[in-house]
């Protein structure tokens, strides 16, 4: 079976055999050096086969093989990969998931080089973004970098991927109905840029995914490939928006949250797409609740709400956020330099509104049919399930707004006083 779904500014292959693809794309591209990126995992599952492959052409091949029962998009893997990099022209091999991808693009970038994709199991949208979230000093910040020139996704190991990885695949994607509605109450209410030929590719990513949830839980070539599909479409359109706005809301501020509260507390991490499903019931939960708002409701609560004090916000993001709160406030810049008149405005702008953004919220499916969706593939829908407790959950709804800049319907609800 072999995709051809995605419209793609790169070589884009899902289907049988994708070590022979990237032979076959080097030759023609005319690489002969290589910087091979994987772990201890994705080594024995197909980094091994590539390096093997590659050798057997003559090719020079320095395989960087990450160890750790738990590999991060830190300082520590970044410069154990730019440690062995010895300053030749090499064309990147990122062979594993999301982190792996995300270290490789930002060291292939950093040095200069192009960079490859092998996925080894379809569990994050980013295999073909140019961005690489990493974390710094225990921050987790957005690294502008470049996509990769090819994906070459091997279906078998794909289908062969743990159950886990192919579910957080699927709760990425369903993070996009959030991420979606978010983008569109930004560009209503805080004059964010917006695209409407993006979003529809990305809402038919989206229901190509949910059309095939049935194969996607049963991990079918079929299911997996749709994912995969959808999952590059996502970064796709990243690209051609410049930023992660089409992909990525109020769900993966969630998600953010808990990863770095996870790391500062020396906790086991959590898989990316299982943190933006869980996101995405909570966040659906604050659309019911929009949903729910007449326009007199809504006039009642912008008259009681007032004015959000800089200085006050200031001593939140420092309590909650610690050592990272300089980089924290930087993010919310525009947030805390609102004057009365700026936030007068805003309230203004929400009344006039309101038939609109009712419109937005009926986008996004009620919270117990996304439940539905991560239950069928065996995804998780609570944060207990994951190993995180209620205060977890409370503390990300009131504070994980603070760790981006862009509007979402967690502000609406501060401004209306509903979280």
């Amino acid at each position: 079976m072999h995709s051809d779904v995605v419209s793609a500014p790169m070589t884009y292959r899902c289907g049988e055999d994708a070590v022979s693809a990237l032979l076959q794309f080097s030759q023609s591209k005319g690489y002969d050096r290589f910087m091979l990126v994987c772990d201890q995992n994705t080594y024995r599952v197909l980094g091994e086969a590539v390096e093997v492959a590659l050798h057997a052409q003559g090719w020079q091949v320095i395989a960087v093989v990450l160890e750790g029962e738990e590999v991060i998009a830190n300082e520590e893997a970044l410069i154990q990969v730019l440690m062995r990099y010895d300053a030749q022209p090499r064309l990147f091999v990122a062979v594993g998931a999301g982190t792996i991808t995300d270290i490789t693009r930002f060291c292939s970038h950093r040095t200069g080089n192009p960079f490859v994709s092998l996925p080894t199991a379809p569990s994050v949208d980013g295999f073909a973004s140019s961005i690489a979230p990493v974390v710094i000093r225990g921050f987790k910040d957005t690294a502008y970098c470049m996509p990769p020139l090819a994906v070459f996704a091997d279906l078998d190991t794909l289908c062969h991927a743990p159950k886990a990885m192919i579910a957080a695949g699927f709760g990425d994607m369903l993070g996009k109905y959030t991420a979606l509605a978010d983008w569109r109450l930004a560009h209503l209410l805080w004059d964010e840029p917006y695209r409407a030929e993006i979003a529809a590719r990305m809402e038919q990513a989206l229901s190509l995914c949910v059309e095939n949830v049935a194969a996607i839980a049963q991990a079918t070539p079929q299911g997996i490939t749709r994912l995969m599909d959808g999952l590059v479409e996502s970064g796709i359109c990243m690209i051609l928006n410049g930023n992660s706005r089409p992909a990525s809301g109020a769900e993966h501020h969630l998600s953010h949250y808990w990863e770095m509260k996870l790391l500062r507390q020396g906790r086991r991490a959590i898989l990316h797409g299982a943190k933006v499903g869980i996101g995405t019931v909570l966040i659906a939960r604050q659309y019911e609740q929009v949903r729910q708002l007449a326009q007199v409701d809504v006039d009642r609560l912008l008259a009681a709400a007032s004015w959000v004090n800089p200085d006050v916000e200031r001593q939140t993001i420092r309590a909650v956020y610690g050592p990272i709160a300089p980089q924290v406030e930087h993010e919310q810049r525009r947030f805390l330099s609102m004057s009365p008149d700026d936030f007068a405005q805003l309230k203004q702008s929400i009344s006039r509104h309101w038939s609109d953004i009712l419109q937005i919220a009926a986008t996004v499916p009620p919270p117990s049919q996304i439940t539905a969706w991560l239950e069928q593939v065996s995804a998780p829908s609570r944060v207990e399930q994951v190993g995180l407790d209620a205060d977890d959950e409370a503390q990300a709804l009131q504070y994980a707004h603070y760790l981006r800049s862009q509007f979402t319907v967690t502000k609406l609800g501060r401004v209306l006083g509903l979280c």
